[in-house]
């Protein structure tokens, strides 16, 4: 699956290759509450299609009753981009859905450029940052290769709208976590490989859309590039294979590098880290471990979540309260490792053993 702005700016270029008419509207402020974060797109066809959204679905309406002539509208207007502004007033607030006091700022394209689509995704697809900018005052698009991400921004005659290829997620070891956490990356637009050298463990297999890596865990993390959209998360509970892997996901800007095992495996493994592979309490600071954030969880479903959820705050730039980091939180309720939990967050399938 891929990311909600990859498939707007996909399906933008596919209908004006078509020959469609195209419109192409932008979240570029918004206050108070409000469904969409700035820099969400969508896509609007002169026939009432739409893919991507700005609302929760009342804003997308009034769109298409407003530009498509199919639905009672004037159709897509030529000229520059306009500003519009929904939620000013309760009422209209109340009659487009947005919470109480949202309100906002989209800018529409309604002409964008083929050429420049096809190039900035050329860009995109080849793992390239790049910035769209875009001149309100005569709709002209730049674009511009960037070296890290960039918060979106918008002045009111320019907006600049850092873009990226799609996240994506290694995942090490074939298990019933794994299953659960790819699923739910799917569905939250990260592209998924895995990779688990172990027969038994592949051979079962079953998610769909998920790249199958062949070869040794560190071999495939160095081919698998990670860049600053990915993650790797050791799940094998193999240290032969998970400990490899993590080294060379510590050498890249992955934005996060975990593992899973109790709070004791975890510990044994920061010590084997840097007693035989050269690392210190430095550089295993970007390592997770135990992952997850604590909910207590007792199933692989439920310990997915977690884990998910630690993944999605890292990417999201979150920091969360001490109580939900596993470390801490087991901690305090359980201050020994004398004193396993049956259902410590970081233990997948009830494999306590791994800790004797």
């Amino acid at each position: 699956m891929e990311s909600t702005d990859l498939l707007v700016l996909r399906t933008t270029l596919e209908w004006l290759n078509a020959g469609q008419r195209v419109l192409l509207a932008t979240v570029a402020r918004t206050w108070g509450s409000s469904p969409r974060p700035v820099g969400s797109m969508m896509a609007l066809r002169n026939d009432g299609r739409v893919v991507g959204s700005v609302s929760g679905g009342c804003i997308e309406d009034d769109l298409i009753h407003r530009y498509t002539t199919a639905h009672g509208g004037d159709g897509l207007p030529d000229g520059p981009p306009q500003v519009v502004r929904y939620g000013i007033i309760a009422d209209e607030a109340h009659r487009f859905g947005l919470p109480c006091g949202g309100t906002l700022e989209l800018i529409l394209e309604f002409a964008p450029s083929s050429s420049v689509l096809s190039q900035l995704l050329a860009q995109l697809d080849t793992g390239h940052l790049v910035c769209r900018r875009l001149d309100l005052s005569n709709g002209r698009v730049s674009l511009t290769v960037s070296v890290a991400p960039e918060r979106f921004v918008y002045d009111g005659k320019q907006m600049a709208n850092t873009l990226g290829p799609g996240y994506r997620l290694l995942l090490i070891g074939a298990g019933a976590l794994a299953e659960y956490l790819a699923t739910m990356a799917l569905f939250n637009g990260f592209r998924v490989s895995i990779c688990d050298p172990r027969p038994e463990y592949i051979g079962g297999w079953n998610v769909a859309g998920v790249e199958q890596l062949k070869g040794m865990p560190d071999d495939v993390v160095r081919a698998f590039a990670p860049d600053l959209r990915s993650c790797i998360v050791a799940v094998s509970h193999d240290p032969k294979l998970d400990d490899l892997a993590l080294l060379e996901a510590l050498h890249s800007p992955a934005f996060y590098i975990g593992a899973i095992g109790s709070r004791r495996n975890s510990q044994r493994r920061r010590e084997r880290l840097i007693e035989h592979f050269g690392q210190s309490e430095a550089s295993l600071q970007r390592l997770h471990g135990p992952i997850g954030l604590y909910i207590d969880s007792k199933t692989p479903a439920e310990i997915a979540v977690s884990v998910m959820a630690e993944i999605l705050a890292v990417k999201n730039a979150v920091t969360l309260p001490d109580g939900f980091d596993v470390l801490r939180a087991k901690q305090r309720l359980q201050p020994s490792y004398e004193q396993p939990a049956l259902a410590d967050t970081a233990v997948l399938e009830l494999q306590m053993s791994l800790d004797d």
